[in-house]
């Protein structure tokens, strides 16, 4: 076979591009069929190692040789996880439907081989061209010392997660319109970053909105049940879209789409604190995780709004009361400090050690009395709502903040410890600290299906204007300051740094609001807060 030339296998329409793919000429069908050894040879000694290049080449074609021609057992035999492989191979012909499968590798790098798919699906009548791009990985056996593919439900589609699979058939929800408050559409060509709460709303209200589902291809998450969130990867037949009108604002969601460009891994949220109303999510991220409602990840001092509020309630200090930030504090036998670069103050007011984000000051007040390990976890349940079972109308996470003895309780106070939140948790705590009363927030409007919102009592009015004046202080000339420049009118900030084991930069949360709209974000290794989640949140104030 000369350079350049394609290797066919008859009935699986395999195709090898060599030359150019580097991997030269070769003889498929002895490559797929052929004995690995000479007859009458001695049992070979156990490699180890990683994989050669000729192994990678060899096993790479043999699996995809097999893949193409539809013999999911061969092709399973070729990874080191052969029965999760053959289920996810022969579902891949029987139930997606998919055929005809034409499998092009690329130039290999090491052990990873990348590869182009063309097929066909097709189902009742309907058939329709699929492509995409994957990758492969060739490691090398532990027990049995062969080269295999690391199997992974990823080699099938880049799409699937460890237990999806790919479901051709009619669809699982009817297709959806989802418009915003004044009824414009939101697409997800047009807000890319909206894609995971697009298909959770389908999933949720596609029948409820009145239409009628098509036949689609799509993955279908491990574990799911009637209301599964499915991902659409090709539509044979278009079914009729029904319309569901949520709380998003176009102009807030494009501009909170803009802002996490700014930093990768990066989550926002925008509500309307006088309603509880959700204006915009956003994620950047190389999964399609929704980070901004379902993130679970310590606040740092974010969360400092919640303890300032257990403070005041509990008559422990108030804004003007004293709050000595010295360079380290001891609590149960362990030691928080500052961060770096912070000058001890020990004349300190409360709303000072608050503006400047003391660690100290906070964990020398959490021992006075009055206070127990479960006294921040009735604030934040009975004030904030969170921890109260929220039903926004999409997944969510509704914080945690668990009663914690021992060191935890100091930790828990400055954010970190056993406390867990989201971006969206984090902004309905400004919100509440904000109009002092708490509303569940909802992307969908309670009106739609009538579910049961959580509630909270709320905070008092006197709490409530210490924390708007303390949290206006961090805007204007404390931590926050640089991050809200050039923002106006009625606003208030909270910066937070959050570490977490074995990352060498902590990540980077800020919260603030400017007039009825708050919000918040978080950076994954993004640093201080007001470093990277400041201005995604800054930009967001500013446009809404």
């Amino acid at each position: 076979m000369r350079k350049g030339a394609k290797a066919a296998l008859v009935g699986g329409v395999f195709a090898v591009m060599v030359g150019g793919a580097g991997y030269g000429a070769y003889n498929l069908v002895n490559g797929v069929t052929g004995s690995d050894g000479a007859a009458g040879a001695g049992p070979a000694p156990l490699r180890t190692g990683p994989p050669t290049n000729a192994e990678v080449r060899e096993t790479a074609r043999k699996f995809l040789g097999a893949w193409a021609a539809g013999d999911a057992g061969k092709a399973a035999g070729y990874t080191n996880h052969a029965e999760a492989a053959s289920r996810a191979l022969t579902g891949y012909r029987e139930d997606a439907h998919i055929s005809r499968v034409k499998l092009t590798p690329k130039r290999a790098s090491g052990g990873h081989v990348p590869f182009a798919v063309s097929a066909t699906v097709s189902y009742q009548g309907k058939s329709k061209r699929l492509t995409y791009a994957s990758r492969l990985t060739v490691v090398r056996g532990e027990s049995t010392g062969r080269a295999l593919v690391d199997w992974s439900e990823r080699v099938l589609h880049p799409s699937l997660e460890k237990g999806d699979a790919l479901v051709t058939g009619e669809a699982a929800a009817p297709p959806l319109k989802t418009v915003d408050r004044a009824g414009a559409a939101l697409r997800k060509k047009d807000y890319p970053s909206l894609g995971p709460v697009l298909d959770a709303l389908r999933a949720k209200y596609g029948e409820k909105a009145g239409g009628t589902p098509g036949v689609e291809l799509y993955v279908r998450p491990a574990g799911g049940g009637s209301e599964a969130v499915t991902r659409t990867l090709l539509t044979l037949r278009k079914g009729r879209a029904g319309e569901l009108r949520t709380t998003l604002s176009a102009g807030l969601q494009k501009a909170a789409e803009r802002a996490v460009l700014r930093y990768g891994e990066s989550s926002v949220v925008a509500l309307k604190p006088s309603t509880g109303e959700v204006l915009a999510v956003a994620n950047n991220r190389k999964d399609a995780f929704n980070a901004a409602f379902l993130g679970t990840g310590a606040p740092g001092s974010t969360m400092k709004i919640v303890t300032a509020a257990m403070l005041i309630d509990k008559g422990v200090t108030k804004e003007s009361g004293p709050a000595p930030c010295p360079a380290t504090a001891v609590w149960q036998s362990q030691t928080f400090p500052n961060l770096k670069g912070m000058a001890p103050n020990e004349s300190a007011t409360f709303s000072e050690s608050f503006a400047r984000s003391c660690n100290t000051a906070f964990v020398k007040l959490i021992d006075e009395d009055g206070l127990t390990d479960s006294s921040l976890t009735e604030t934040a349940r009975n004030g904030f709502g969170l921890g109260a079972d929220w039903k926004v109308g999409v997944p969510s996470f509704d914080g945690d903040v668990p009663a914690s003895p021992g060191p935890d309780r100091a930790a828990n106070a400055i954010g970190q410890g056993k406390v867990r939140m989201s971006p969206l948790d984090m902004a309905s705590v400004t919100a509440t600290a904000v109009t002092g009363g708490f509303r569940q927030p909802v992307i969908v409007p309670r009106s739609l299906d009538g579910r049961e919102l959580a509630t909270a009592r709320g905070l008092p009015a006197s709490t409530v204007a210490q924390l708007r004046r303390m949290m206006h202080r961090t805007a204007v000339n404390g931590t926050g300051a640089r991050a809200m420049a050039g923002l106006t009118g009625d606003i208030g900030a909270k910066t937070g740094s959050a570490e977490r084991d074995g990352r060498a930069r902590s990540d980077s949360w800020f919260t603030g609001y400017r007039g009825d709209v708050a919000a918040a974000a978080m950076t994954e290794q993004g640093g201080h807060g007001g470093d990277a989640a400041g201005p995604i949140v800054a930009d967001v104030l500013r446009a809404g």
